[in-house]
């Protein structure tokens, strides 16, 4: 019997388990810390044997093919082992897919707004009445999913880590909504390396596929001649005039895009969304794409877009106190999305950024930050790069070095008819356990603070 080895028991670690225990393989997961009660309590209805607190190395190096968790990088000396050995390592992606008895997926990808734009197309295809799953980096695990449940659509926001694990996995639609510096770490430090991870989402495809991508992203388009893509292409652009020849989306001055597929189109006007910016109508169009090719009615797509009520930790409107708006942007882990949060602010600014730098340049930002940010308040334990990219731009720099410091500080800057906008451009990990506990905790202080 083929003995299956899940390497991490979070999310895709335990739903990898359960499907390899459904499917008849000898399955053993290990996980080098504590397994979360909820998980350890799937696992044990599932007769699922389990270790936690470490990882008993004879065991895993015996396996036939280990599932590997997205967060384990490739230069543990454990997968080194099993890289060594010639152990197939792979994602719970790859796993899964294996058995859609014939459910086709969306896999959207990217820097930025992978969350945004997933969220959106489950929802649409949820609302039209298909009978759809949400999964990959949100949602339930997408493999248990498979393990429990019926469906005939997949939507699944995947990270570079994830793809990295796929090799014959392929995406019906693939969305990739935009390459910028990200997770550097991960990657040798080489942009080229990571971008063409992101690059992965179109592997496989075939002519009767499609690929969803921004027009105006640089990196794309500079990419794009070095692959052979054989499945329908579909554009979408704000700055750059497309016309792809199986459909495309473009934002005029207006606010209104059109998404066309085929002989199928639809109209959004901008101005009636509840999620609002440049990177919210990016999103838009290519969840509207990815919709009309999974054959959604246009009048279906129209009415769900303008219902999409904005993401958890995405330029979420927490509360406005005394004339001053309080907007949770934990997610912007990455100056790319702190650009476009900055981008779409119409009141002075009141900015809290800082963290764990992933080797982040500043420039970007700083025509943004001259025009619109009073105050810069720096949250992080070295808040260094930060001071002396910022210093002369802005014309208030503070330092602080924890939430309530650093919340303090803002509120005292904070004149009525500003926001105060948390959009740190860095990983949490120096204060926070993560991106949404940064994000709750913010929300938290503003509602019983202020």
């Amino acid at each position: 019997m083929k003995k299956i080895v899940v390497l991490g028991g979070g999310i895709s670690g335990y739903g990898s388990a359960i499907l390899a225990r459904k499917m008849g393989f000898d399955v053993f997961l290990s996980d080098s810390g504590r397994l979360a009660d909820r998980f350890r309590m799937k696992l044990e209805a599932w007769g699922v044997p389990y270790e936690e607190g470490g990882h008993t190395e004879k065991r895993v190096l015996a396996a036939s093919e280990v599932i590997k968790s997205p967060g384990i990088p490739e230069t543990a000396p454990l997968v080194r082992k099993l890289r060594e050995r010639g152990v197939p390592v792979i994602s719970e992606i790859e796993f899964a897919g294996r058995y859609l008895d014939g459910a086709k997926t969306i896999c959207i990808t990217g820097s930025n707004g992978k969350t945004t734009t997933t969220s959106l197309i489950y929802k649409i295809l949820h609302d039209a009445g298909y009978k759809v799953a949400l999964g990959g980096n949100i949602g339930e695990s997408f493999a248990y999913s498979v393990a429990t449940g019926h469906y005939d659509w997949y939507v699944l926001e995947l990270s570079s880590f994830q793809l990295d694990g796929m090799y014959r996995f392929r995406a019906d639609i693939g969305v990739l909504t935009n390459i910028t510096p990200d997770h550097l770490d991960r990657y040798d430090h080489s942009f080229a390396k990571y971008a063409a991870a992101k690059m992965r989402i179109t592997q496989n495809q075939r002519p009767a596929d499609y690929f969803i991508y921004s027009a105006d992203d640089e990196t794309i388009c500079s990419l794009l001649p070095d692959y052979r893509l054989p499945m329908h292409r579909l554009p979408f652009a704000a700055k750059t005039v497309v016309a792809g020849g199986d459909g495309d989306a473009f934002l005029s001055g207006n606010g209104r895009f059109t998404a066309t597929v085929g002989e199928r189109s639809v109209t959004i006007d901008t101005r009636r969304m509840r999620i609002s910016g440049l990177h919210n109508a990016y999103n838009a169009m290519a969840a509207a794409l990815a919709a009309l090719a999974a054959g959604v009615a246009p009048d279906r797509i129209r009415r769900s877009i303008y219902a999409f009520a904005p993401v958890e930790h995405r330029l979420e409107p927490v509360r406005e106190v005394g004339g001053v708006l309080w907007i949770n942007d934990s997610k912007a882990t990455n100056v790319d999305s702190v650009w476009y949060a900055l981008e779409s602010m119409k009141r002075p600014t009141v900015w809290i950024a800082g963290g764990t730098d992933k080797g982040n340049d500043y420039e970007p930002l700083k025509a943004f930050a001259r025009e619109k940010v009073h105050t810069l308040v720096c949250m992080g334990v070295d808040n260094r790069k930060l001071i002396d990219s910022f210093t002369g731009v802005v014309p208030e720099v503070i330092s602080t070095s924890s939430l309530d410091e650093a919340m303090t500080a803002a509120r005292d800057a904070a004149r009525p008819g500003d926001v105060v906008l948390l959009s740190p451009a860095c990983a949490s990990f120096d204060l926070f356990k993560n991106y949404e506990q940064r994000g709750e905790l913010f929300k938290r202080w503003v509602n019983e603070r202020l």
